[in-house]
């Protein structure tokens, strides 16, 4: 692998809901990570063509300060997309929370996130890097409902050089410079754990409907416009020692083709993480 992508290993950025105000000890915590994918959709884009992907990442909390450094790779498990289908996200973080009994308590993250194509030039025409801004706001009280948290996430992406291929330059004559509004709903259904030492196992259902205001990761001419719809369910299997196994299975309504002319996907997902 290159030493782009060797140094991608020092996001696991929108997990829904939040889970920050944990007592930290102050020392150094976090979390490395591999997960399966079966299609690699992102934000409603499918980016392998339905080719299952691999994603490696590694999170990291500062010292309980809510400053964070994470990345995360993402590399189809089939040739032919190493050029321009092979990512990494590289984010610094902070995050926190305000109140915590009343209605509107909010746990709430921003972050700067580089997305940088290794095997092209990231100092050329030909770059396909990006450059975000995100600010995520979960509340887990607002509804009144145990367990039902509503999640907004705001984006803004614009290219890291302008003159690019997914800037001025694009073939298409668009951009990938815009914004996404996300809007997210989980609920949390205990059941019947697996083991005494698990006695209640959480089921995760998962909703998310985005609005996609010109952001395009490619450059293209994407429409400003209800983009998609995700539904989900994921569980979280303790292991021991640290390990956790997670799987999940989604269904996307795609709203727009300009963002995927596919409309309808179905995807599986696996990860298993260690936490320290």
């Amino acid at each position: 692998m290159k030493k782009g992508i060797l140094a991608g290993m020092v996001m696991v950025l929108c997990a829904v809901p939040l889970a920050y105000g944990q007592e930290q000890d102050g020392g150094l915590h976090g979390a490395l990570d591999v997960t399966y994918q079966s299609k690699n959709i992102w934000r409603g884009f499918d980016i392998y063509n339905d080719k299952s992907a691999i994603q490696p990442s590694i999170d990291l909390d500062l010292f309980g300060s809510g400053f964070g450094v994470s990345a995360m790779g993402h590399r189809a498990n089939s040739s032919g997309y190493e050029m321009t289908g092979e990512r990494w996200d590289y984010t610094l973080y902070y995050y926190n929370h305000l109140g915590d009994t009343g209605p509107l308590a909010c746990n709430y993250r921003f972050g700067w996130v580089y997305y940088n194509y290794p095997d092209m030039s990231s100092h050329t025409t030909s770059s396909i890097d990006l450059q975000e801004l995100q600010g995520v706001f979960s509340f887990p009280n607002l509804l009144g409902v145990e367990r039902l948290v509503p999640t907004y996430v705001l984006v803004k992406l614009w290219p890291s050089n302008s003159g690019t291929l997914v800037g001025a330059r694009s073939p298409s004559t668009g951009t990938a410079s815009g914004f996404a509004h996300i809007f997210m709903l989980d609920y949390g259904v205990p059941v019947e754990g697996l083991s005494a030492d698990n006695p209640e196992q959480m089921i995760n259902l998962h909703s998310e409907i985005v609005f996609n205001d010109g952001a395009g990761p490619n450059g293209a001419n994407v429409d400003q416009d209800w983009s998609n719809v995700v539904f989900g369910v994921n569980t979280t299997f303790d292991m021991g020692g640290n390990m956790s196994l997670t799987p999940g299975v989604y269904h996307q309504i795609t709203m727009d083709k300009s963002v995927n002319a596919d409309k309808d996907e179905t995807w599986a997902m696996l990860s298993a993480t260690y936490k320290f």
